[in-house]
Order: C-alpha cells, then sequence, then structure tokens
C-alpha cells in the first residue's frame, strides 16, 4: 500500500474518533462549568455536541493531518476551548479545577467506553481480527461482521489509543493544559499565581517539548510508556471480561 494510499487508510479510521475526543472533551469543559454555575458556553451555543460549534481549522483539521503525514509524527488535535467566566462561580478555585479535570476525565471515559464497545464486537463474533482491517481482503468477503462489525471494531480500538493520549497529554501541568490548570486551583495563593503567569507562553514551552523532544522524551514518555500502559491496561480489563482479543 503506497504512503497517500496508507495515510487515507488510517484518516478512515482514525478520523472520527479524533474528532469524537477532541469535541466531547471541550463538552466537558462546558457542562462542568455550567453544573459550577457558569452558563457561558451555554449562552454562546458552545454546550452541544454539534461539530460545527467547536470545530478549529487549525487544530481540529490542519495539526491532526499533519501528524499523519509527518514520518514518527502522533496524532494531535484541538478544537475551540469554550469560553468559561470563573467569576460566575460559587468557589472559583475548586469549580476551576473540577472544569479543567472535566475534558482529561472525558477522554477516559470515553477510552473505558470504547474499550467495552470492542469486547463486545469481539464477543458476537469471535472471529474477527483487527489485523483484517490492513488489507482488503476481509471487506471483500461481503460478511456483515467484515462490512459492519469490522470498521466498528477498528474505530474503538483507536478510539481507546487516541483518548488515553489526549488525556495524559492534557494532564501536563502547563498552562493552558488542564494539568496546568488544575494545579494552579490546587496550589497555595503565591505558587498558584506564578505558574498562572507561564499561561502566555504555555504554547511556546509545548511547542518546545514537541520540537527537542528526542532529547527531553517527555512526550514520548507519555505516548509511548504511560499512554501504552494504561491503553493496554483499559484493553485488557475490557477484553478479558469479553472473553475477547485484538488478535
Amino acid at each position: 500500500m503506497n504512503s497517500v494510499n496508507q495515510i487515507l487508510h488510517t484518516i478512515s479510521y482514525m478520523a472520527l474518533p479524533l474528532l469524537f475526543a477532541i469535541i466531547l472533551h471541550e463538552y466537558a469543559h462546558g457542562w462542568m462549568a455550567d453544573k459550577c454555575g457558569d452558563d457561558t458556553a451555554k449562552r454562546a451555543g458552545r454546550l452541544t455536541i454539534n461539530p460545527l460549534a467547536h470545530i478549529d481549522p487549525f487544530g481540529t483539521i490542519l495539526m491532526p493531518l499533519l501528524c499523519l503525514i509527518l514520518p514518527g509524527s502522533f496524532l494531535l488535535g484541538w478544537a475551540k476551548p469554550v469560553p468559561i467566566e470563573p467569576r460566575n462561580m460559587a468557589r472559583p478555585r475548586r469549580d476551576m479545577a473540577l472544569v479543567a479535570a472535566a475534558g482529561p476525565g472525558m477522554n477516559l471515559l470515553l477510552a473505558i467506553s470504547s474499550a467495552i464497545l470492542l469486547a463486545t464486537i469481539f464477543t458476537i463474533d469471535p472471529s474477527l481480527s483487527i489485523r483484517d482491517a490492513a488489507g482488503s481482503s476481509a471487506f471483500d468477503s461481503g460478511s456483515l461482521s467484515a462490512m459492519v462489525l469490522l470498521p466498528v471494531a477498528v474505530m474503538a480500538f483507536y478510539s481507546v489509543l487516541i483518548n488515553v493520549f489526549l488525556c495524559l497529554f492534557n494532564l501536563i501541568p502547563i498552562p493552558p493544559l488542564d494539568g496546568g490548570r488544575i494545579l494552579v486551583s490546587l496550589l497555595p495563593p503565591q505558587p498558584a499565581m506564578a505558574l498562572a503567569r507561564l499561561e502566555p507562553y504555555g504554547m511556546l514551552i509545548l511547542i518546545g517539548l514537541l520540537v527537542f523532544d528526542k532529547e527531553l522524551r517527555v512526550i514520548h514518555t507519555i505516548s509511548s510508556t504511560m499512554a501504552t500502559g494504561l491503553s493496554g491496561t483499559i484493553l485488557s480489563t475490557a477484553l478479558g471480561f469479553g472473553g475477547g482479543g485484538t488478535q
């Protein structure tokens, strides 16, 4: 399979799980803010799962495509941040920690749900194999499992990997990532203010981590060690209960 076909083949399985992952991540922020007394996201029309309300042209479309095209890259993307006003909340410091944690929490929930869906599919048809999706022979068979269950199984598998990575990546303790905002909410006032001052430079720090990852190994550790371990645990637990396997 040539590189263009391989990219299109990968996109066909990963686009939908990634879109759901980043949109529901932002929806979770807005939902939790609304529960904490801030209805800014709702009034802005962002408390919806309609993709059009959340799509960021660069973060939702171009960045994931670049990740797929560049060799050795990992899949990364984001949606437009939902607007949040801490002053509308009863307890801003505590509530902002809950709002920040809701995004990665949603990704973890999606990963677990996807693993359960995958286990259910393997229970329905134990003969399915994720590896079959690498070629066209399985789809050419014309069976219901090959045409319907196998694509859903592959998307569920990728959904686990994508959501686990996004969950862990967003927990890096650098503002404006969720981990940084959680830490700002939990630290005493002086250290919290010092960390909050990093937010305007947060994206530059993250770009530096991405560019120099071969030397620093921060993103590599998250994607190859932590994410792989957590994904494997979630998948093996779900498939163990379901009696199936990724084959």
